[in-house]
């Protein structure tokens, strides 16, 4: 894994992570609406323009804004073998001082689930998390039956915390999460999820 100097771009054996740009729009569009039905039970309820250029345009300048403030890191995973955009992730809720934390949340088209992007984008997100924005916790929350997604956390060396009663609306209702973390210098050794 390294990161690029020019822009901001993480590279993994087989993604860039970087950044949206404008260019981004029509695959990010296609690939959120082939998808739509895969991703419904585990996402927030889509605002009607959610697939709209404007939309798309407001999600870009939030980005750039955003890593130029430092209070988040959203990124898009390109395949590097055919530049094809295969999902996001992103460091959000960035909190400085006596916390140094932030919030990982992540998608994937459905085409490109269970091949193990999600976990390079994981790892190498967590890793400049902790080596390069000195953030010191890592946290990430899913629905207790989304055990794609438990199994990913625990994978990439997430330990679960505990459980957030009505922690999110997904999908149209408010949902309970289990909440996972994982800590730079990370001691805990592995706990059973519960």
């Amino acid at each position: 894994m390294q990161l690029l100097k020019r822009k901001l771009a993480i590279e993994t054996e087989r993604l860039t992570l970087r950044p949206p740009v404008h260019a981004d729009f029509r695959p990010w569009a296609t690939l959120r609406s082939d998808s739509s039905t895969y991703l419904s039970p585990w996402e927030p309820s889509w605002a009607p323009d959610h697939l709209s250029r404007k939309a798309f345009t407001n999600r870009v300048y939030w980005a750039n804004r955003s890593v130029s403030a430092g209070t988040a890191l959203p990124l898009f995973l390109i395949r590097r073998k055919d530049n094809m955009l295969i999902g996001a992730i992103t460091l959000d809720n960035i909190r400085r001082g006596p916390a140094q934390a932030g919030t990982l949340g992540y998608w994937t088209g459905e085409q490109f689930a269970r091949r193990g992007y999600m976990r390079e984008a994981i790892e190498a997100s967590v890793h400049h998390a902790f080596t390069r924005l000195d953030i010191s916790r890592v946290e990430a929350a899913c629905l207790p039956e989304n055990i794609a997604s438990r199994g990913l956390l625990e994978k990439t060396g997430f330990k679960y915390e505990g459980v957030a009663q009505s922690y999110l609306q997904i999908d149209g209702r408010w949902r309970t999460h289990v909440l996972y973390a994982q800590l730079r210098g990370d001691r805990r050794g592995k706990t059973a999820a519960g």
